[in-house]
């Protein structure tokens, strides 16, 4: 590429050197990122993982749930269980009730939130609360301990307290995981059971 252009008689070397460098006159530059105007070079950007492209998960008010149904009608919820704590713009809360296709057994209570801007255990931890203070645990029994339950695919953290002082009882499981938090109080069942039967709704349930 000639520059002969650039330099004519009379003008200084550094003059020069200053056409040459503005000009972008060097073969050697050809395929490196453009310099912007403040002179820093602008690096090509890296592809967006997947999981940041399909955005944030969301809860959904699915009309069944780990192989049960919500409840509608005289059985469904009427009001919300526990306090979800700060509702900010853009959340969703969903509840519901969910039982067995043949009506038996103690509905499944679910209460969940979305897009939660802060620390997501801490508002799992709320709502934990919240389903202890809605079935009348008494304090001075102490705070049940929460176990640790296998997530399945949707990850995050999951976590079920027994509620009761055999082994059978009411079982309040939650899960928490980027976004979201969510708890669900199962009656008459074992940590194993509930834990089981909770991460199977989750799969219904957050999308």
């Amino acid at each position: 590429m000639k520059c002969g252009s650039a330099a004519r008689t009379g003008l200084t070397a550094m003059a020069v050197l200053a056409i040459l460098t503005v000009g972008g006159c060097r073969e050697d530059d050809a395929g490196l990122p453009a310099a912007s105007p403040s002179g820093e070079v602008s690096a090509p950007a890296s592809p967006t993982p997947s999981a940041e492209r399909s955005g944030p998960r969301a809860l959904v008010d699915a009309p069944g749930a780990g192989g049960l149904e919500k409840l509608t009608g005289d059985g469904a919820l009427t009001d919300v269980p526990v306090d979800p704590g700060e509702m900010r713009d853009g959340m969703t809360l969903v509840t519901g009730a969910y039982g067995k296709p043949d009506g038996q057994g103690a509905p499944v209570l679910f209460e969940g939130v979305d897009h939660v801007p802060e620390d997501t255990n801490e508002r799992r931890e709320h709502l934990f609360r919240g389903m202890l203070e809605y079935i009348r645990w008494d304090p001075e029994l102490g705070h049940p301990e929460a176990q640790p339950v296998e997530p399945g695919p949707l990850g995050g953290s999951v976590e079920c307290l027994l509620a009761s002082l055999s082994e059978d009882g009411n079982v309040i499981c939650g899960w928490a995981d980027e976004g979201t938090a969510a708890v669900a109080l199962f009656e008459d069942s074992t940590l194993a059971d509930a834990g089981k039967l909770f991460v199977g709704m989750r799969a219904d349930l957050e999308r």
